[in-house]
């Protein structure tokens, strides 16, 4: 498995891009002492979600925002709720929190 970063590295309501040994980049975002995580790509039109470093989530820090046209997508499932890509979703990426407070990789 591969070892992302800890949980102190992403705080609550917060989120954080990373990129994978594949050179993928992802983001992590922790909602209620869950931790999600998924592509950082539009399914609308493949272009990365923040204008700004680690800029997903509205002002409101509710939910997850492209910057590019202002579409809104649900922390727990990364379904599209509103913008041009509604009834899509974020690709989301397998993770999980180990006791020594990391967060990783989940590799198939």
């Amino acid at each position: 498995m591969y070892k992302i970063c800890m949980t102190e590295d992403v705080p609550e309501r917060e989120a954080r891009s990373f990129e994978l040994p594949d050179g993928d980049i992802i983001f992590i975002t922790q909602r209620d002492g869950s931790f999600y995580a998924y592509q950082n790509l539009c399914p609308h039109l493949q272009v990365e979600l923040e204008f700004l470093e680690n800029q997903f989530l509205d002002r409101d820090q509710e939910m997850i925002e492209c910057s590019t046209h202002g579409a809104l997508f649900l922390v727990e499932t990364g379904e599209c709720v509103s913008g041009p890509c509604q009834g899509q979703a974020l690709e989301k990426v397998d993770i999980t929190v180990h006791s020594d407070g990391g967060i990783y990789l989940i590799e198939e």
